[in-house]
């Protein structure tokens, strides 16, 4: 049974719909049988009116918050996951610890990029920054694209660090992976790493493997070298 709360915070969210923006976003967010997010459902509101109402809504019981992530909507699940991320950073260890644990046994509910992008490093990096990270090495292996891409995006909060390590072998693991979507977080966060940590490092790890990674891969890890050294990567002269 949701919450009068849980309640007025779905009929918020439909303040925002726009009728135009439903099946644009079904059409970029790959919803057609086949496709990575086949089958999902958009009410058609953007990110920042989601921002905003999770924002409004940040104290919502934790057992609402559960519900409202396994919500067919896509936006839902969407707002249920920054009200995650906003009571996490507001909370104590323990309620971390258990915010993390949910958001790795819930990972069926995370499945499309913009949901991962938007949440793995604020929860699921965040909480390891201290800590072994053998979770994230065994996400990567999985089999499930979403968990793997979550291994990778989580690494973002090492990077914000200043630290370049873990990143890098979460990107060994996936160096080889058939999946565009795997390809390009790979690719921007060995970019990130070079932004962030150092070109040299991000070099170091390209100098062993650029020619072992997919093309998408190395052009999105090179996108913002020199055009010259850009050049010499793509025609395997490094």
């Amino acid at each position: 049974m949701s919450s009068k709360q849980l309640i007025e915070l779905r009929q918020e969210l439909k303040k925002y719909v726009r009728q135009d923006k439903k099946n644009i976003l079904a059409k970029f967010f790959k919803t057609k049988p086949g496709e990575y997010g086949a089958g999902d459902l958009f009410l058609g509101v953007m990110v920042p009116q989601i921002r905003q109402v999770a924002r409004k809504y940040h104290n919502l019981p934790w057992l609402q918050v559960r519900e409202l992530q396994r919500s067919a909507w896509h936006e839902e699940r969407l707002c249920a996951l920054l009200i995650m991320v906003n009571q996490y950073q507001a909370s104590d260890l323990a309620i971390r610890k258990i915010i993390f644990r949910h958001y790795l046994s819930s990972t069926k509910y995370i499945n499309n990029w913009d949901l991962v992008d938007l949440t793995a490093d604020r929860i699921v990096g965040q909480y390891l920054l201290d800590k072994n990270i053998t979770i994230l090495l065994k996400l990567a292996r999985s089999k499930n694209l979403w968990q793997r891409r979550i291994a990778i995006l989580s690494t973002f909060a090492f990077i914000k660090k200043g630290e370049a390590q873990n990143t890098l072998r979460v990107a060994k693991i996936l160096l080889n992976d058939n999946h565009d979507l795997i390809q390009k977080a790979v690719g921007w966060m060995l970019r990130e790493v070079g932004k962030r940590c150092g070109q040299k490092t991000e070099e170091e790890f390209l100098a062993t493997y650029y020619q072992q990674m997919p093309r998408t891969m190395l052009r999105y890890a090179i996108e913002r070298f020199p055009e010259k050294l850009r050049q010499q990567y793509l025609h395997g002269k490094i």
